[in-house]
């Protein structure tokens, strides 16, 4: 019986959500509501920053009040993070530190040197701030099947998604056992250390690599390191530079991993000759190897983009013909009539975006 009455109410409300949409026209109600509060939206995933806090000089944490149209995050994904700078909007991954199913989501942003967007909100966070959230997306989370010997590692701004996946495990009540090794720069730029060495029942080690001041670990992560924080875990979670994620999988079995530097990936150094067509705006270029977004940009064009290196999705564009080659993969691809992602993607020949 509940179900049903429940089922109706789902369909009575959706109803009225059309019948608003057509009475208030091309626009939507959306439009309308967001005048009198920005986060009422059904249409469009908002979060209003409540809460602003700094725990060290080169980052900003941030509790942010997600609007009903967000569907929510595993634990270890990353959020696609809209915010305006400059009247334009700019998009960029992060990943929660908050615990899976909670009412807020926190973000943890560290400054990045000539980062835009954590940057400005490092220094123009602010409570009240309304922030766009695209979309959620990632492989990097827990098992259904919970392992009972866990070891999480993190370098730097890496510890935000481990750190959820911690505080999730605690919240569902996990009785494994649990070690999680942190590396920072120094002392002063560990986030989260006061949280970590106040719980119970967490091994918790770390290692500072610019400044051992305080330090329970010297140099980098090896087989010492691995002594000392579990011997032998069934599974490990690490999430840092591409240096720290290597030396893991070569010295750890069952490594779930996740590198938040962009990947690296080869540009042609000479123009393939073809014809790139931006077909929404009537602008025809020649190629010069480069990505089709660094083209639309030198076009005078200003697409939507984020990431610049194929995480977020923010820049995808439809190919209506053309030959394309993934700068990361390599995968060349003849289809026409397909999605890419211009930031990581440069024609071979010619080539029509709708763009």
């Amino acid at each position: 019986m509940f179900t049903q009455t429940l089922g109706k109410r789902v369909l009575a409300g959706r109803r009225i959500n059309a019948l608003a949409n057509l009475l208030t026209g091309p626009h939507g109600v959306d439009r309308y509501t967001e005048l009198v509060e920005p986060t009422w939206t059904q249409g469009d995933a908002r979060a209003k920053v409540i809460a602003v806090r700094r725990q060290t000089p080169r980052s900003v944490t941030l509790t942010l009040e997600p609007n009903e149209a967000f569907v929510g995050f595993r634990a270890g994904q990353h959020i696609n993070l809209s915010v305006e700078i400059n009247g334009r909007r700019r998009t960029r991954c992060y990943s929660p530190a908050s615990a899976e199913g909670s009412r807020y989501i926190e973000l943890t942003i560290g400054r990045h040197d000539g980062g835009l967007v954590s940057s400005y909100l490092c220094d123009h966070a602010h409570p009240g701030m309304v922030l766009g959230l695209d979309s959620v997306g990632g492989d990097f989370v827990l098992p259904g099947r919970r392992p009972r010997r866990i070891l999480f590692v993190s370098g730097g701004s890496g510890i935000t998604p481990v750190m959820s996946m911690l505080r999730t495990l605690r919240a569902e009540g996990f009785t494994g056992q649990v070690a999680f090794v942190h590396y920072a720069r120094s002392v002063e730029e560990a986030c989260y250390r006061d949280e970590l060495d106040a719980m119970r029942g967490v091994r918790v080690l770390h290692g500072y690599t610019r400044d051992a001041d305080g330090s329970d670990l010297d140099g980098h992560f090896g087989p010492a390191h691995l002594d000392v924080a579990m011997s032998d875990p069934e599974a490990v979670f690490a999430c840092g530079p591409p240096a720290l994620v290597d030396a893991i999988g070569e010295h750890c079995r069952n490594v779930s991993s996740e590198s938040f530097v962009p990947p690296t990936f080869a540009v042609a150094t000479e123009s393939t000759g073809g014809t790139v067509t931006f077909s929404g705006s009537g602008i025809d270029v020649t190629d010069d190897g480069r990505p089709l977004l660094a083209q639309a940009e030198a076009a005078g064009l200003v697409p939507e983009s984020g990431c610049r290196m194929g995480i977020c999705h923010s820049c995808t564009r439809f190919k209506s013909r053309g030959v394309v080659r993934n700068l990361i993969t390599g995968a060349v691809s003849t289809a026409d009539c397909e999605d890419i992602q211009i930031c990581v993607t440069a024609p071979v020949g010619d080539v029509a975006i709708d763009l």
